[in-house]
Order: C-alpha cells, then sequence, then structure tokens
C-alpha cells in the first residue's frame, strides 16, 4: 500500500533555531530555552496582563519557580521542550513569546503558547505550534493535547487553522483540545501559506517604500552615496528621499541630517554606504528610528577576511533581533521600474525600461553590466536586486516575493553559490507552476571529485546536483547570460509552446536548415507539413519555392509572401510553434519585410494562431536583438536562427514540465524505519564510520522492504555448501567485507555455481585470494546467494553532498556503469514523477522497454526501488552512500532483486543538511488516546 507522505518546507535556519519572520514583515529570533534563561522567563511571565496569566495558567499569579525552571529544561527533547522567541529593545533583549510540549503519555504530550500582550495578532501563536508539531515529531510524539478557557478564542483558533484535525470537549468553562501532529496536506499547505505570506509582508519595504534615507550620503561625485543619491533623484524615485551625512548640511541640493533618529519622519528603507565599521552603529540607530529595510552597500564582510565574517555575523544578528529584513552586506542596490514607485537604490545610473522580468543577482558588478544589457536589448524589468553576501534576503524570500507579485512574470537568477538548496527546491518547484525561472549558475568548472569506494561518489561531479535541482524544480538552466536574456525575450512576451512541433519560415535555404538541425538536436520536431497547409502556401508562393518544412520562399520573397505565409502557417493545426527567419538581399527591403512579418503574426492572431510562440531571426543591422513590436505583443528577435532554436527547446520543455501532475512523495506501509536506524547507530557505536556488515546491510534493506533475496553468510565452506543446498542450485557465493569493497576487483566472486563441492571449492578460493592481497582480517565469510539469470542489469545509488543532502543515481548496472556513464541524479526525497524521469532518461531505457527480442523490465518496480532508498536516506542521515549494483530487473509484474548491496554509514556533523525524520502512520493510533 503506498500512500502521499507530506513534509514540511525546510526552514531558513532549522525548525529549533534561526530567524522567524511575523505577519506584518518584522523579524524576531527562535531558539530552544535553556537553564540559564529563567529568570527571563519568568520576568516574561510577570510582564503579561492579568488576562493573559489567566489564560495560560488559570491563575492570575506568577508561575511559581519550579514550573519555570521545569520549562527551561533542555536535556531530554522527549519529555520536555520549550522554544522562546526574542528581540532587542535598546541595548536589552527580551523574550516576547513561548511555547513548549510537556510528556504526558502514550506519545501524547501537553502543548502551551504564550505571547506578549502587545505583539497578538502577529502570527507568533501559529509560528510557535508548528514549529512544536515537527520537533514533537522528530522526538516520538505524536499528538498534543492542550486545555484552555473556552473564551481563549485566540489559542482555539490558532489550534483550528493550523491544518490539523482537531478534537475539541468542552466542560466546566474549558476546553479540552487534542489533535495527530504528524503532517498532512492541509498543515503544510498552511504552514507554506504563512511563510509566503509573511515573507511577502517582509520584503514590501524594499519594492514599495513609502520613503528612503541615504545613510552615506556624499557631496564627492566619485563616491558611492553620491551615485545612489543621484540614482534615486533622477529617476524620479515617488516619496521623499533623506541624504543622511553627519559633517554636511546639504546634500545633492537637498537638507541633510547628521542621523537617522533626527529625520523628520521614519523611512521605510535605509540604503547604507558608510564604512565598514561604522555599519552596525548605523543599524542600532536605524531600528532605534523604527526603519523596517536596509540595504547595505558598504563592502568587507564576510568576502574578505576572518574578521570581516566576524562583523557580518554581528550585524545579520543585529538585523534579525531588532524585527528589520536586509539585502547585503557588499551589493549595489534594488531598484523597482513601476511608475508608481520609480525606485533605483542603485550605484548604476542605468535604469532599465518597465516590463514583467524580475532579477537577483549575486555579483554586483555583473548587476551593473546585466541592467545595461536590458536597457540597450529594451527588455523590460519589473524589479532588480544584487543581494551581495546574502546573509538575510536570499533568493529564496525573493522567489516567495516574486511569486505574489503581479508586475512579474518571468524570474532571472544569477546564482554563484546556493545558502539553502533544500528550501530553494521546495520554493521553486511551486514557483515554476505558474511562472518560469531561469538560472545561469556560475562556477560550472569541475572540482576535485570526493575520493570515495562507492561508484556513485565517483560519478557525482560538482555540477550534478546544481543539474539535479534545476530538473526537479522545472527551473531553466541557462548556460549564459546571454542565453538568459534570449529566454527572458521569449518566456516574457510568447506563449508557451502546447507541444514541440516547430515550423520554420525562411527566405534562404542555409539558414532554415541549420535551425531545423538545431531544433532537433534540442528535442523539437521539425514535422512535414499537411497537404492542406501545403496547398494553401503553393497558391501564393513562387513554384521554385519549398513548401515542406523548412518552408523556404526564396530570396525574392516579398513583404506580402512572408505575410501570408506566416498566417497559414501558424495557423495549421500540426503546428506548435513557429520561427521565422529574414536574410536582407536588399539593405532597402528590410523595413517593408519586418512589417510583413508583424502583419502575418498579427494575422494570425486573429485565424487559428493564438496561443503559439513566435520567434524571429532577423538577420539584419536594424532588426538584431529589438523585439518586434505589435499592438498586443511583442516578438522576439535572435541574431542567429540557432540561437532562436535552443531558446525554443528549452522553453519547450519548461512547458512539458510545467503540464506534468504535481509529484507526490509516497509512504510506505511495509517499512520499519526504526529497526533500519538502530542497525545503523549500533554500527557506528560499534566501529565508527565505514561500510556496513553484509548482514547489517541486509538488514537494512529488509527494513525498508527493498527486494533483497534469500541468501545468507558463511563462515566456513561447509556451511557455505550447506546454506546454498537451502537456497537451491545453482549459487553465486561472494567474498562478504565490509572493508573490500570492489569484491570483483581482486576475483572474489564465483557464479553459476552448480552443486555443494563447487561452493566448498569456490569458498576456499576466495579466501586464497584475499590471503593473497594480506587482507585475510577483512574477510567475515561468503555470501551466498541465488543465480539470477534472467533481466536487465541496472544500480542505484546514493552519495551524500554536503550542501544539497542525499543525491540518489540511477543507471545501467554491472562493471560498464562508470564507463559509460550513462547515469541520472536526483535529489533526496524523491516525488513519483522524479522516479519515473530518471528511469526514462537514461540513454539505455529501451533496454528496460524490450529490446530485439528481449523481454521488457519491471521499470514500475524499479520506480519503488528509487523511493525506498529516498526514504531510507531521509529517515537515516547518518547513510553517507549507498551502491546497489547490480539490480536485477525482471519482466513486468516479477519485481527487481538486489544482487549486491554496500552501504556505508558516518556519525552526523555539525552543519550536516537537516532532514525531516518521519514516524510511520502505521504506529500511530487512530483514535485519541484516553
Amino acid at each position: 500500500m503506498v500512500r502521499p507522505l507530506y513534509l514540511p518546507t525546510p526552514y531558513q535556519d532549522s525548525a529549533e533555531a534561526g530567524r522567524l519572520i511575523l505577519r506584518d514583515g518584522t523579524t524576531a529570533v527562535l531558539r530552544v530555552a535553556r537553564p540559564d534563561d529563567r529568570t527571563a522567563v519568568h520576568e516574561f511571565f510577570s510582564r503579561l496582563s492579568p488576562d493573559s496569566k489567566w489564560q495560560r495558567f488559570f491563575s492570575m499569579s506568577v508561575p511559581e519557580e519550579e514550573l519555570v525552571e521545569s520549562l527551561c529544561d533542555d536535556t531530554d527533547p522527549r519529555q520536555r521542550l520549550t522554544l522562546i522567541v526574542t528581540r532587542a529593545y535598546g541595548s536589552s533583549t527580551h523574550i516576547i513569546a513561548t511555547g513548549s510540549y510537556i510528556w504526558m503519555k502514550d506519545r501524547m504530550a501537553e502543548v502551551a503558547v504564550t505571547v506578549d500582550d502587545s505583539l497578538h495578532g502577529k502570527g507568533i501563536g501559529a509560528l510557535l505550534l508548528e514549529r512544536l508539531a515537527l520537533l514533537a515529531v522528530r522526538h516520538g510524539i505524536v499528538r498534543f493535547w492542550a486545555l484552555t478557557h473556552a473564551d481563549n478564542q485566540a489559542m482555539l483558533e490558532v489550534f483550528r487553522r493550523s491544518g490539523f484535525h482537531v478534537n475539541e470537549k468542552i466542560s466546566d468553562g474549558c476546553v479540552e483540545a487534542d489533535f495527530l501532529v504528524v503532517p498532512t496536506e492541509t498543515s503544510v499547505a498552511r504552514s507554506e501559506i504563512r511563510d509566503r505570506v509573511f515573507t511577502t509582508a517582509s520584503m514590501r519595504p524594499f519594492f514599495q517604500p513609502a520613503s528612503v534615507a541615504v545613510v552615506g550620503a556624499s557631496r564627492n561625485p566619485y563616491s558611492i552615496g553620491y551615485r545612489i543619491l543621484e540614482a534615486l533623484q533622477s529617476n524620479r524615485f515617488q516619496g521623499p528621499i533623506y541624504p543622511v551625512n553627519s559633517k554636511a548640511g546639504v546634500v545633492g541640493s537637498r537638507r541633510a541630517y547628521p542621523s537617522i533618529s533626527q529625520l523628520p519622519e521614519a523611512v521605510d528603507l535605509a540604503v547604507i554606504a558608510v564604512p565598514r565599521d561604522e555599519v552596525l552603529s548605523v543599524v542600532e540607530d536605524a531600528a532605534a528610528a523604527g526603519v523596517k529595510a536596509v540595504v547595505v552597500i558598504t563592502a568587507g564582510f564576510a568576502e574578505v577576511n576572518a574578521e570581516g565574517r566576524e562583523l557580518q555575523r554581528k550585524l545579520v544578528e543585529r538585523i534579525r533581533e531588532r524585527g528589520m529584513r536586509m539585502v547585503g552586506p557588499n551589493c549595489m542596490g534594488i531598484l523597482n521600474t513601476d511608475p508608481a514607485v520609480q525606485l533605483n537604490a542603485t550605484f548604476s545610473a542605468v535604469f532599465p525600461p518597465a516590463g514583467k522580468v524580475a532579477m537577483s543577482s549575486q555579483s554586483g558588478a555583473l548587476g551593473m553590466a546585466i541592467l545595461s544589457y536590458a536597457r540597450r536589448i529594451n527588455l523590460g524589468l519589473s524589479t532588480f536586486v544584487s543581494v551581495g553576501n546574502k546573509t538575510d534576503v536570499s533568493g529564496n524570500d525573493l522567489l516567495q516575493y516574486w511569486e505574489e507579485d503581479v508586475g512579474t512574470d518571468v524570474i532571472l537568477l544569477y546564482l554563484e553559490s546556493f545558502g539553502n538548496p533544500r528550501r530553494f527546491a521546495r520554493i521553486a518547484r511551486r514557483v515554476s507552476r505558474v511562472k518560469p525561472i531561469v538560472a545561469v549558475k556560475g562556477g560550472r568548472t569541475r572540482a576535485g571529485r570526493r575520493a570515495a569506494g562507492s561508484h556513485t561518489a565517483a560519478l557525482a561531479a560538482s555540477d550534478v546536483a546544481v543539474d539535479a535541482l534545476f530538473r526537479q524544480t522545472g527551473v531553466i538552466r541557462a548556460e549564459t547570460l546571454v542565453e538568459m536574456f534570449d529566454l527572458a525575450a521569449t518566456l516574457s512576451t510568447q506563449p508557451l509552446p502546447r507541444g514541440r512541433r516547430t515550423a520554420i519560415v525562411t527566405n534562404a535555404g542555409g539558414p532554415g536548415i541549420l535551425c531545423a538541425d538545431a531544433c532537433e538536436a534540442g528535442g523539437l520536431v521539425v514535422p512535414e507539413l499537411s497537404s492542406k497547409t501545403k496547398s494553401a502556401l503553393s497558391k501564393f508562393l513562387p513554384k521554385t519555392a519549398s513548401v515542406g518544412n523548412p518552408i523556404d520562399m526564396i530570396a525574392s520573397a516579398t513583404p506580402e509572401h512572408y505575410h501570408r505565409s506566416i498566417e497559414t502557417v501558424l495557423g495549421a493545426e500540426e503546428v506548435d510553434a513557429l520561427v521565422v527567419i529574414y536574410i536582407p538581399i536588399s539593405p532597402a527591403d528590410s523595413p517593408s519585410v519586418i512589417e510583413g512579418i508583424r502583419n502575418g503574426v498579427a494575422g494570425s492572431r486573429q485565424s487559428g494562431g493564438q496561443g503559439k510562440p513566435v520567434l524571429t531571426c532577423l538577420m539584419a543591422e536594424e532588426g538584431v536583438s529589438m523585439p518586434l513590436v505589435l499592438k498586443h505583443e511583442s516578438v522576439p528577435t535572435y541574431a542567429f536562427p540557432e540561437s532562436a532554436a535552443g531558446v525554443l527547446s528549452k522553453v519547450s520543455t519548461y512547458a512539458e514540465w510545467r503540464e506534468q501532475p504535481v509529484g507526490v512523495i509516497p509512504d510506505f506501509a511495509d517499512i520499519h524505519a526504526e529497526l533500519a536506524r538502530e542497525t545503523c547507530h549500533r554500527a557506528i557505536a560499534e566501529r565508527g564510520a565505514g561500510w556496513l556488515t553484509a548482514e547489517e546491510t541486509r538488514a537494512v534493506l529488509m527494513a525498508m522492504g527493498l527486494p533483497v533475496p534469500t541468501c545468507g553468510v558463511a563462515r566456513t565452506s561447509e556451511e557455505a555448501a550447506e546454506l546454498a543446498q537451502k537456497i537451491g542450485f545453482p549459487v553465486a557465493v561472494k567474498l562478504a567485507s565490509h572493508q573490500i569493497v570492489h569484491k570483483t576487483e581482486i576475483g572474489a566472486v564465483r557464479l553459476n555455481l552448480a552443486d555443494k563441492s563447487a561452493v566448498r571449492k569456490a569458498f576456499h578460493e576466495i579466501r586464497n585470494r584475499v590471503a593473497e592481497e594480506n587482507k585475510l582480517e577483512a574477510m567475515e565469510g561468503v555470501l551466498v546467494q541465488p543465480m539470477i539469470t534472467r533481466g536487465v542489469e541496472v544500480m542505484v545509488g546514493m552519495t551524500e553532498d554536503r550542501l544539497f543532502g542525499p543525491l540518489v543515481a540511477f543507471g545501467l548496472g554491472g562493471i560498464h556503469v562508470e564507463i559509460l556513464g550513462d547515469v541520472q541524479f536526483r535529489i533526496t526525497p524523491l516525488t513519483d514523477h522524479d522516479a519515473k524521469q530518471m528511469v526514462r532518461e537514461i540513454r539505455g531505457y529501451r533496454l528496460l522497454e524490450g529490446y530485439r527480442g528481449h523481454q521488457p523490465a519491471d521499470v514500475a518496480a524499479i520506480e519503488e526501488v528509487l523511493l525506498r532508498v529516498s526514504r531510507l536516506v531521509e529517515e537515516i542521515p547518518e547513510i553517507s552512500e549507498i551502491d546497489l549494483n547490480p539490480i536485477f530487473a525482471l519482466p513486468p509484474g516479477e519485481g527487481c532483486s538486489i544482487a549486491d548491496a554496500r552501504i556505508r554509514v558516518e556519525p552526523l556533523t555539525e552543519g550536516q543538511v537537516d532532514r525531516y525524520t518521519t514516524t510511520p502512520l502505521g504506529e500511530i493510533s487512530p483514535t485519541p488516546p484516553r
């Protein structure tokens, strides 16, 4: 039985510590309470209003010291845990909320949340309940119970809106509430909505500020502060601009102020361009003055040295504690082209045209060039952000803002690194369903591969994880910045194609052939046109023209030929997209031909060509890079036919991804994750990091329901013979050793053994071979397995990426996997669609379909193996590598059989990718415990 498994979106930091974004967009800091917090917790409870004390403690008195001490006990989160939320006011930090659970019985805990009276309605209670539920499940608690007054509607609404199914019982003016806290479809959806809405609120002061202060505004025309003030003024920001300069009374013809605290009003956004050592004090001043968002232009932080890293840590800490958001440091600023805002808070003099494309750049220098290029090709931007060191506002925050922004249709990202790729994966997968994301990832060169003993680790290069991430999330990967803008030009102006059938209209055979070749190389189809379409074209084109596909109208093609050919072809049922190529024969004809192309596109939109993208290749000087502007749309233009074909190929792939049903992470009723976890933990405790033994490996795989054949480990030749007799001949005999990884390489495998004597002989041969290698102490015995002679050999593996987490691999198996390199990778957790794509995208998939008389393989069973391996490594983060090679994929309906398996485990390290550990639903009572 398979059912969906609902996993919460990973947090930017972690479930138990880090940044909280509240409903109003302000921030606070979350962490687990410690014994040294007792005084602060007591003071927090003392500050509560009498009504809040009554609702929380059923008394108007401050709780006794014993209760406070219990709440601050962090020794055993399986018994009790308290989260505290803090915010800095002036020079001191105060607790503004607490949330606790305390074990009761039968995996049930009492839960309670308390929020400062002045901060009710900010969503803190919902955020705390969400985190407490996640941490409780992680520590074996699956149900919460709470007792509250019937008139405490605020707390009851937090429970009811959590997405968990809440059972309520009213008695004596009180309400007992109890509910399962294992994530559900609704609870995860509610969590994602909160995250998106609250994050979007925190971004608005950056992009829609009512007023802006420039701290470090200068009279020196070569300074950054001067340029930022000039950019704001010259581009007519629609709000007050306040220069802040401690030494000048007037800057840029505006009155200047010595500090933010002396401004005549509170400002939404402060742009900071002061020396590095002054930034912290400016941020303190801004917080005291009620500034909501800051952009720190100043460099010299983590990008330079250890001192800078420490200063950056303090900067982020100060920003979060004081409820603000920050872009930077070490960035070039932000802009918004909305005519109602007109914000250019950068040191670039270039202000691009307004449009529907948003962009984030991790490089400030590239950002300036990007803005210039966007204006040169007339690509309209909605907003632009130079994120710099990404210490607070990250690409993940921006994606959520742009997802909600009605002024943005396309998102462009220039990335040099990922801060939290698993969170990016979850957000990008959702955003890509409604808005295309195009990304250029810098640093693609192959760094040193991790030295490891598994095939999977050897195959996983530095850029593999990024490719896997983009494939799974629908992100369109551009190879260059130019290609990124080429893609944006089509995505922002043209509909997505409904299929891959592409028609080409040209006045020259050579460019048409190049375009056709590039289309098919990119997976597009250049179909033969129907008789109806050919007949229609033949009525007005010269007899020497070719009405196949490409449609070559020959060099003498007139504006009318273009007009009618475009209208005819784009309206054809057998065409999903059109590329139009024009090579000028006489420069004087170009304007009229271009007009003919415009008329053809416009006409086709009225006669069956709606919803089909049109791309043009105008190899005329005046047409290159500038879109053809029609009354109701713009048509992108490209310098060369290969560029247009490449763009259309990637856009078509994205359109197909978007049309697929949303993938599901499956759960399995027959897994016993705790048994597998215990085996791995015991191995680490006994031997430390290393490969599991054959028996341990078998136990882990069987606990997760993976297809392991009947087999056993024999320590003597006679044991091996008797075991083979029980299994049934023929058998395979292999070295059992967790120290010697590649058994084939030392000749420690014997196949097709037909009787006991052959098995005994094989045992001694393997033992002698190991002795020759001086590794006899590494021999645990031999593994005896049934001989499988049918099916297709495939492999499944996993290697742990320190940033991205587990990477699962799939390819053809046996000894050829590294030679052929025909392997697909995906990042866990895998959805059912991820597994299907992995299997179907290897070049050897035809072998699995059945080839030249061979039976097809049980593809569904292969997919299930991938999904179970994904679940295994999510449940047990101590697993660092897996190799299942070969796996015999048997005929349909017969499943798979894992012939050889290796699993490596390592103790967890600080900073390792945080994963959600689930509790199998089979272990949870469906009814409330009594």
